[in-house]
């Protein structure tokens, strides 16, 4: 029933400008689908759909062209390929790079929008990553460790 409820979410989000959850839903029950707000925001999480501006400048639910995976690959290599060195102080994180390097893996920590990280800030081989508290700032850097590790 989920595939077949995804596979409805793409076609509906490709034929129509969908800009909230609730017409989401609607179009869904529409279609047979019975479901709830609560289920269309898991389902839109799982489908990692974004809002994207339109032509007439009003946004919309959108799937980014290209697998997550592809992409989640890609950044990943930028973060192996760029890191030197990571340290945690309370809910900051302290990134070094190759010179030249902390632009591009704060660009990618962003792309990848892990939860973990409220934002960042880069300068030439330093990047500071912000976390909510010091245990989301740990297991970003775990994640970054292992990021290390697996290539």
């Amino acid at each position: 029933m989920k595939v077949a409820r995804h596979e409805k979410i793409i076609e509906l989000i490709r034929q129509y400008d969908i800009d909230t959850q609730e017409e989401l839903a609607a179009r869904l029950n529409e279609a047979g689908f019975k479901v709830t707000q609560a289920t269309v925001s898991r389902d839109i999480r799982a489908l990692k759909m974004t809002k994207v501006a339109g032509k007439d400048g009003k946004s919309h639910y959108a799937i980014l062209s290209g697998s997550s995976a592809e992409l989640g690959d890609k950044y990943t290599r930028v973060l192996h390929d760029a890191l030197t060195s990571i340290d945690v102080g309370q809910n900051m994180i302290v990134i070094r790079t190759v010179p030249g390097m902390a632009m591009g893996v704060a660009a990618a920590l962003d792309a990848l929008k892990w939860k973990e990280i409220l934002g960042s800030i880069a300068g030439d081989d330093t990047v500071m990553c912000v976390a909510r508290d010091g245990e989301q700032a740990q297991t970003a850097a775990r994640k970054l460790k292992g990021i290390l590790k697996l290539c």
